[in-house]
């Protein structure tokens, strides 16, 4: 099968990274029933996310957000692309943030069964390659709580 063509993708993500962000939004909404990152910066050095939640997130629950995170890095789960028609794929995953130019067909990211998401950006092709999930800080103001947070490397 031919690949289809999709809108340019201006930038080459750290991809252990970018793919951690897929674990936390996914997390977040699971943890919190709140929307996926609504303003991300994701890079190699460190990544921030801003969530839109009614109250600061406890110590605990912190700390629980990186355990989870971590729990689901190390199941080594697969990270697939798949194509699908937009129509298909606004049954399978939230299309509020997608651009109004972007393409009828739509490359679908999943890392497991654990979450999919629309996306054009570069992955790692297994959990395994993303290293372990560390919070570094956060803050809530107004409604939002922007997380920042790196992935170190296997082996260090």
């Amino acid at each position: 099968m031919e690949e289809p063509v999709l809108n340019v993708h201006n930038k080459e993500e750290h991809r252990p990274s970018h793919s951690c962000e897929h674990i936390l939004n996914r997390t977040m909404v699971n943890m919190f029933g709140c929307p996926r990152s609504r303003n991300a910066h994701v890079e190699k050095k460190k990544s921030k996310c801003d969530y839109l939640l009614d109250a600061c997130p406890t110590p605990e629950q912190v700390a629980e957000i990186e355990a989870r995170v971590n729990e689901v890095i190390a199941l080594n789960l697969p990270v697939t692309v798949r194509f699908v028609p937009r129509e298909e794929a606004a049954a399978l995953v939230d299309l509020s943030k997608l651009p109004e130019d972007a393409s009828q067909t739509l490359r679908i990211v999943s890392i497991g069964d654990y979450d999919d998401c629309a996306c054009i950006g570069a992955h790692v092709e297994n959990t395994s390659e993303i290293g372990a999930f560390k919070i570094i800080s956060h803050d809530f103001n107004d409604g939002v709580w922007r997380v920042r947070w790196k992935v170190i490397p296997n082996g260090q």
